[in-house]
């Protein structure tokens, strides 16, 4: 089948709503037949060159009646956003006109584009590779300076480029160990075992780096989910409003006034923090409130940061230890844990924390405002630990990509056993294959089409 023989689609690529302009997209081999029909102005679309824009008119069927007054973009294939035959309608906002415009379409021969679907026969086309494609849609969604560098980073081919440089190398090996298996009753030996441990190890290790960067890389994409914890009216709720920089959560002094989870985001040197205000944690009669500090356990076991929040006028109890120990066993894994010593304005006791192993605490006062910035600090250096914010390496922010990564560094795994253990050649190339074809998933190459599916699935309809 040619590449641009796709029925043609059509679909408004704004959000819809009232707003100053509004762009309907049109795809295929018909866009121009199809739009021509309902265009009036001085020029035929047929006819028009690619890369051009025209005024004019989207008429009624019975050719008197204006629709709208429209600048028309007009882009042959293959130099367009999906390698087709595209136009791109620009008409006044509002729900009316554009849905207007879109039904003559409709009714003209396009079909209603599914979601993605434009970004897909891109893909499909050679115009983006699959790493490409997701970037788009992460540009979309991004909404801090840290997310949107890496996705026009992504979007730039970097990704793209380092894939296809450590895929190239493992080619070579593979193809070399393939080669070697031809020879073999000749007594010829291409390379030595040693030889291809080194080449092995070193693809490794630029696969494992790779698959590491996703540690930050995720916090970039998705944001750092931050949960405060610690008995009730330990100053939780100030904290985060005063975080916010608005009162978000309800202060006061009677104990359990935060009965619920609370979440509010805020931006830190470009990357975003999403906030946990809990219940606080106590023994409680209240079935409500039991329902919130379950809640709040719960949220734990979701988070990237605990903070525990100490009233220093009260001093570091024996509760706290126990209910310090409690939410460390049921947070189920590794997330760091900072200690925020509050109300030290009133502190009238001394402590330790080293006692309990605690490494990472600041002290803070949310009534006198103290303390926060060196809090904030903190939290950027738990999340991205000696990560250079101007740094140019390539960071990986999708879990899809980190899955196959590890897939790929695990039939390299295999590939080194086989080789250390003396087998022939051609069994660890079934390895390598395998990791390349691992390796190819990430930039579409060997990706099967359900995943594919449900990638552009999760596009917005236009794009």
């Amino acid at each position: 089948m040619n590449q641009f023989s796709h029925d043609t689609i059509a679909a408004i690529a704004t959000p819809i709503g009232i707003g100053g302009i509004s762009v309907i997209r049109i795809s295929g081999s018909e866009s121009f037949t199809i739009v021509n029909s309902v265009f009036k102005g001085t020029t035929n679309l047929i006819d028009a060159a690619s890369h051009t824009i025209h005024y004019g008119n989207i008429m009624d069927p019975d050719g008197v009646s204006i629709i709208d007054t429209v600048l028309v973009s007009v882009f042959h294939n293959p130099n367009s956003y999906t390698g087709e035959d595209i136009i791109e309608i620009s008409s006044h906002g509002g729900y009316f006109v554009t849905q207007k415009i879109l039904s003559l379409l409709h009714s003209g021969g396009a079909r209603p584009a599914k979601p993605g679907e434009f970004t897909q026969r891109a893909f499909l086309n050679g115009k983006l590779d699959l790493t490409q494609a997701e970037a788009v849609a992460d540009i979309i969604h991004s909404r801090t300076e840290k997310s949107h560098k890496a996705s026009v980073m992504q979007l730039s081919g970097r990704l793209s480029k380092h894939v296809n440089i450590i895929r190239d190398q493992l080619l070579n090996l593979c193809s070399l160990l393939e080669l070697e298996l031809d020879f073999s009753q000749e007594g010829i030996e291409l390379t030595t075992k040693d030889d291809v441990l080194k080449r092995l190890a070193s693809i490794e290790r630029e696969i494992k780096k790779l698959a590491d960067s996703y540690s930050s890389g995720k916090f970039v994409r998705e944001g750092v989910r931050v949960a405060l914890i610690g008995k009730p009216n330990a100053g939780k709720s100030s904290l985060l409003n005063i975080l916010l920089g608005e009162e978000r959560a309800i202060v006061s002094e009677i104990a359990g006034t935060t009965r619920d989870v609370i979440e509010e985001s805020i931006i830190l040197n470009g990357l975003e923090f999403v906030f946990f205000d809990t219940a606080g944690l106590r023994e409680s009669y209240d079935t409500i409130e039991q329902e919130g500090i379950r809640r709040t356990l719960n949220s734990l076991k979701q988070a990237d940061i605990a903070l525990f929040i100490i009233d220093s006028s009260f001093g570091f109890s024996q509760g706290d230890v126990l209910m310090f120990k409690q939410i460390t066993e049921s947070a189920g894994s590794q997330i760091p844990f900072l200690i925020c010593v509050n109300k030290t304005d009133i502190k009238d006791k001394e402590f330790s924390l080293l006692d309990l192993g605690i490494v990472h605490s600041v002290e803070i006062s949310c009534k006198l405002n103290l303390g926060i910035e060196k809090l904030k600090k903190n939290l950027l250096e738990l999340s991205i630990p000696n990560h250079d914010s101007n740094s140019s390496s390539i960071v990986i922010t999708n879990i899809r990509h980190k899955e196959a990564l590890i897939s790929a560094l695990k039939s390299l795994q295999k590939a080194k056993e086989t080789i250390t253990n003396g087998l022939g050649g051609d069994f660890a190339a079934i390895d390598l294959r395998d990791a390349l074809n691992y390796l190819g998933e990430i930039i579409g190459l060997t990706t099967p089409d359900d995943i594919l599916n449900h990638i552009f699935g999760k596009f917005c309809i236009g794009k």
